[in-house]
C-alpha cells in the first residue's frame, strides 16, 4: 500500500490517499492524507434487501391482477417504488457521507445520522493516546477491513472509524505522522 497515488487506491471510493477534497472544518495549511469510508463489502446487506424488495414487487405484480384492479395496482407500485428508492438513497447517503479524514495535523470523524443531524469529532495528532483495531470474522480478514478506535486526551475521548479498508495501513500512517511531530 505504501507509495500509492490517489488514482491507484480508490476501492470504490472507500479508501483514498491524498484526495483533493475540502471539508467544513479544514484548517490553514492542512493536507488531507487519507479519506476513509466503510468497506464496500459491508454495504451488501442493504443492497441484498433492495434486490429482495424488487423481487417481492415483481411477484406481487404477477399475481395482483387476479384480485386487484389496475388503478389499485398502479397506486401500490408507486408507493413501493418510492419506498425502495428512499431506502436505497438513505443507505447510499449514509455510506457516502460518514467519513474519516486523516490530515497532516489531525483526525476528523464525520457522522451523519439521518438528513438533519451531523456530528463532527476531531483530534489533533499530538492528543492521540491509544489506537485499537478490531477486525474479526472471515470476511473482515479476507477483505482486509476493520474498525479503528482512537483514544485521545481531548474533550472527545475517542474517534471511531467503522469497517474501513486496510486498518493496519491506516494505523501505521497515523503512527508515522505522530513521529514526525
Amino acid at each position: 500500500m505504501k507509495g500509492k497515488k490517489a488514482s491507484e487506491s480508490k476501492l470504490l471510493f472507500a479508501f483514498l490517499t491524498y484526495p483533493k477534497i475540502k471539508f467544513d472544518t479544514r484548517e490553514e495549511g492542512e493536507e488531507v492524507i487519507l479519506l476513509l469510508r466503510a468497506h464496500p463489502f459491508t454495504q451488501l446487506g442493504w443492497i441484498f434487501n433492495t434486490l429482495l424488495l424488487i423481487c417481492v414487487l415483481v411477484v406481487f405484480n404477477f399475481f395482483a391482477g387476479n384480485f386487484l384492479r389496475g388503478n389499485q395496482i398502479w397506486l401500490i407500485n408507486i408507493f413501493a417504488v418510492v419506498y425502495i428508492f428512499t431506502y436505497v438513497w438513505i443507505n447510499l447517503i449514509n455510506w457516502y457521507f460518514n467519513v474519516g479524514i486523516l490530515t497532516n495535523k489531525r483526525l476528523v470523524d464525520i457522522d451523519f445520522n439521518g438528513f438533519l443531524y451531523r456530528e463532527i469529532s476531531t483530534a489533533h495528532l499530538e492528543n492521540i493516546e491509544d489506537m485499537t483495531i478490531k477486525s474479526g470474522g472471515y470476511f473482515g480478514s479476507f477483505f482486509d477491513y476493520g474498525s479503528i478506535y482512537i483514544q485521545t486526551a481531548g474533550v472527545e475521548n475517542y474517534i471511531e472509524f467503522h469497517d474501513v479498508p486496510y486498518p493496519s495501513f491506516v494505523i501505521s500512517t497515523i503512527n508515522s505522522l505522530i513521529k514526525k511531530k
